[in-house]
């Protein structure tokens, strides 16, 4: 089924990675599954798709605050990414998203805006044969504020020298559409089963 694109003209589309352009939560979640199982903390389905779009620090910060637990930040979220390396090969582009880049690439600039450390979202736009289409690639550490808040959008709307109410977001996450509409932003919501919301 396609995505339904809300009305208008857009002179630039902004993306989300996992779960947007790449088909990659549930790769993420068998590799935060496995990490974390390493230290005894549950990690349930339900809270991984409620934090989409966070760093994986802050993910971990949540669950030891939350768990009572002490886990290494830093040393968690590698292993996590070693983790979801691992999984790459078997890694698929959403279809209906990928439509989209196709339909308008080469009349409008991209950019992906991500929760993700750029070595990740890098791997997987590679992986895909994608890492050519995007203009500015906006990860982890480009921001001090990230979704729900506004400032990642704002950047990648700043780096394609476009303004905000110009652009359309293209989320899987519901932090990621909160954040879309702070920033002044229309938004498709895309499915994490690769359908459409």
């Amino acid at each position: 089924m396609k995505l339904q694109l809300p009305p208008g003209l857009y002179d630039a589309y902004l993306f989300d990675c996992d779960g947007t352009i790449a088909d990659s939560m549930p790769l993420h979640y068998i590799a935060w599954s496995h990490a974390l199982g390493e230290w005894n903390c549950e990690f349930s389905e339900d809270f991984f798709y409620a934090s989409a779009g966070k760093p994986p620090a802050e993910i971990i910060a949540m669950l030891n605050e939350r768990m009572k637990l002490n886990m290494p930040v830093a040393a968690v979220a590698e292993r996590k990414e070693q983790l979801y390396y691992e999984l790459l090969p078997q890694l698929q582009p959403v279809a209906e998203v990928l439509e989209y880049i196709q339909a308008q690439e080469g009349r409008i600039p991209y950019a992906v805006v991500s929760g993700s450390r750029r070595e990740s979202v890098v791997a997987s736009l590679t992986v895909l044969g994608l890492m050519d289409k995007f203009a500015a690639i906006i990860c982890e550490g480009d921001y001090s504020n990230s979704k729900p808040h506004p400032e990642p959008f704002l950047l990648a709307a700043s780096r394609l020298r476009v303004a905000p109410e110009r652009c359309l977001v293209f989320e899987d996450s519901d932090l990621g559409i909160q954040a879309a509409h702070a920033a002044g932003m229309a938004s498709v919501k895309v499915n994490r089963t690769a359908g459409l919301i």
